[in-house]
């Protein structure tokens, strides 16, 4: 089952499909670190992640990049969603970024007036269906009507095995041809929940980031480094567990998920211990990535792929529901 990923980042969303046994064939994306990490964690040799304008990406350009004629069975994708986001201050309806929403399912629909897609999914900010997104999500609603029975659903990657509180909304879209494509149904909750001390609680400590750091100096993962801690605050014993009182000092809890790994500005949440910030590889690990999964590029590029991604093990649970439900229709 190949795929199409636009916005694809470093990965996240792409490796739950691909765990759940879809192909990813293209991915584009337009941050070239976010890139590498994708490629980096892929073997495949038909696996493309490209850097390229998505909001002038053309179906002409697809076929030339897959090859030949690209007739994908799926499109997926997370759209930037900072217009959206009420993490934002300065966000609105009317952010230029919005628009990149509309972009995604009018390429969606071409591939599907050329060769019927099974399947569109779409995750994004749950305020995407607010007022920050004004009217986007029904016009694109509209626009999938008669084609597409659409699903729609808010989940939290707390109850899908990841260590996090992190709501996305999905909005799936399958083909009316897919027979009881209107009674697909989004995955139940897991019963068994995961906390911070069950994924990191293990690890030895990070390395501090310098100017002169190289990639031999941090020896137990590439991504087990984080900022080097310079406020007093790390030292005062202020900040406890559970601490929440600044939003750029909040202390994780051991045995709490973790809160939602958004991190505005690198303000990346401490560990449960207050005597830094957590590394890279410890953020990797509450997102639900695998160990040996491995970001590139500088600290920075890694705090923000890290922070924009979806967690895999939620979109695993989504992908695998909706291919087993593609199968049993399709006896494919």
């Amino acid at each position: 089952m190949e795929i199409l990923s636009l916005f694809c980042g470093c990965g996240g969303l792409d490796r739950g499909f691909e765990d759940a046994g879809f192909h990813t064939a293209l991915a584009y994306d337009r941050r070239e670190s976010g890139l590498n990490s994708w490629r980096t964690n892929r073997k495949n040799k038909k696996s493309k992640a490209l850097n390229r304008d998505i909001s002038k990406l053309t179906i002409t350009q697809l076929d030339k990049d897959y090859g030949s004629e690209f007739l994908p069975r799926g499109v997926i994708g997370g759209p930037p969603c900072q217009g959206f986001s009420i993490a934002n201050r300065f966000g609105s309806k009317d952010d230029a970024r919005n628009q990149l929403v509309d972009k995604f399912f009018n390429i969606a629909l071409r591939l599907h007036k050329r060769s019927e897609l099974d399947f569109i999914l779409m995750e994004n900010v749950p305020a995407i269906a607010g007022i920050r997104g004004g009217d986007i999500l029904e016009k694109q609603k509209k626009k999938l009507s008669g084609h597409f029975d659409v699903h729609e659903e808010v989940l939290d990657a707390q109850d899908y095995g990841v260590a996090q509180r992190r709501r996305r909304l999905f909005l799936v879209a399958i083909s009316t041809k897919i027979k009881n494509s209107g009674i697909w149904s989004f995955p139940e909750k897991q019963k068994e929940m995961k906390n911070v001390r069950d994924v990191i609680g293990s690890l030895p400590e990070p390395v501090f980031f310098n100017r002169s750091i190289e990639k031999g100096d941090i020896p137990f993962h590439p991504n087990h480094w984080c900022m080097t801690p310079k406020s007093p605050k790390f030292k005062s014993g202020e900040l406890v567990e559970g601490y929440k009182d600044k939003r750029s000092f909040r202390t994780l809890s051991w045995d709490e998920p973790s809160y939602t790994a958004s991190y505005g500005n690198r303000e990346v949440h401490v560990h449960p211990n207050g005597h830094r910030r957590l590394s890279v590889l410890e953020a990797m690990l509450i997102q639900g990535f695998k160990k040996n999964y491995k970001l590139s590029g500088t600290l920075s590029d890694q705090i923000t792929q890290v922070s924009e991604a979806l967690p895999p093990p939620l979109a695993f649970a989504v992908s695998l529901k909706l291919r087993h439900h593609l199968l049993t229709a399709t006896g494919s």
